[in-house]
């Protein structure tokens, strides 16, 4: 039976039957230590008469530093939409920052540099064992390192990650993780219903991104497998599993991309990003956020993130 558990400044909380907030009695710092104090969090959990989540100013349930690992290209509607065949796909990942983090009512800044700042929404899947390089990870076993998850919004300034071809700075400044509000500590059973997540973006109520979780290409197990082949994971690491379609950026008409192809990359960029001027889905200064990821039956609901962004001059 799920567990969600809410972090404060100076708490851990789990909520309780009766929709409130109880204060777990615990003296973890960190993700990885809370989720060694299962028996804290249970108790918690089972009492009732607590404090309105509402009155809690709610940090990012994940905590930093920690490992932030990505995959790329994972949903089917999203590779369509980038042009590409979700049959060549290869199963890929890039890094984010830790220190991307941010909580799930934090604003989100955009650098006075930054022209061209996208969304995405993912889930976000909390290791809770360690997996150490060379285990072996199957589709009967990965849930055992797995400890919950969490809605997380892979922020990205796309003028800066596509010329430069890399994801890492692009993905990684301060608040461009935005993460929460509540991390859901799920049994096997329950984790097994990750294709029936249901992963919804607005901005400014817009409707952009909605998809489910059967839209993945790689699922869970995969990705964790190829993981252990290099990348040590410890409790408390985050994994972002990718993004459905609906994000801001586009790929162009085959016709253009033939064409920007003969010219120099900087010729190329300057028009493509001309282009993408034109574009309305970009984010702005004010939009409103909101993010939610659950099942059908509401059994599962990893609760509302909503953010706002806010520009730097």
């Amino acid at each position: 039976m799920s567990t969600s558990v809410l972090r404060t400044a100076d708490a851990w909380w789990a909520l309780t039957p009766d929709g409130t907030a109880a204060r777990v009695e615990t003296a973890a710092a960190t993700t990885a230590e809370l989720l060694a104090d299962r028996a804290a969090i249970e108790t918690a959990a089972a009492s009732s008469g607590g404090t309105a989540v509402a009155d809690l100013d709610l940090l990012a349930p994940v905590t930093n530093p920690c490992r932030v690992v990505a995959q790329m290209t994972n949903f089917v509607s999203h590779v369509t939409e980038s042009g590409l065949d979700p049959e060549t796909i290869p199963l890929t990942f890039f890094r984010k920052a830790s220190g991307s983090i941010s909580g799930p009512h934090d604003d989100i800044v955009r650098p006075a540099h930054v022209k061209f700042l996208d969304y995405e929404v993912e889930l976000g899947l909390v290791i809770g064992r360690p997996l150490d390089v060379g285990t072996a990870i199957t589709s009967d076993n990965w849930t055992d390192f797995v400890a919950g998850v969490v809605i997380t919004n892979d922020v990205s300034a796309r003028d800066v990650q596509l010329p430069k071809t890399q994801f890492y700075e692009a993905k990684s400044y301060p608040t461009f993780t935005p993460t929460g509000p509540v991390l859901v500590l799920l049994d096997a059973s329950e984790l097994e219903r990750f294709r029936e997540f249901r992963l919804r973006l607005k901005v400014s109520g817009e409707t952009r991104q909605d998809s489910a979780g059967a839209d993945m290409i790689y699922a869970p197990a995969q990705a964790l497998a190829a993981l252990a082949r290099f990348q040590r994971l410890a409790p408390g690491d985050l994994v972002l599993t990718g993004t459905p379609g609906g994000t801001a950026l586009k790929a162009p008409p085959r016709a253009v991309e033939k064409i920007g192809a003969l010219l120099p990359p900087s010729m190329k960029w300057k028009a493509f990003f001309k282009s993408q001027a034109k574009n309305p889905r970009y984010l702005k200064d004010g939009d409103v956020v909101e993010i939610t990821i659950d099942t059908p039956d509401g059994k599962i609901d990893l609760g509302t993130q909503r953010t706002i962004v806010r520009f730097t001059r």
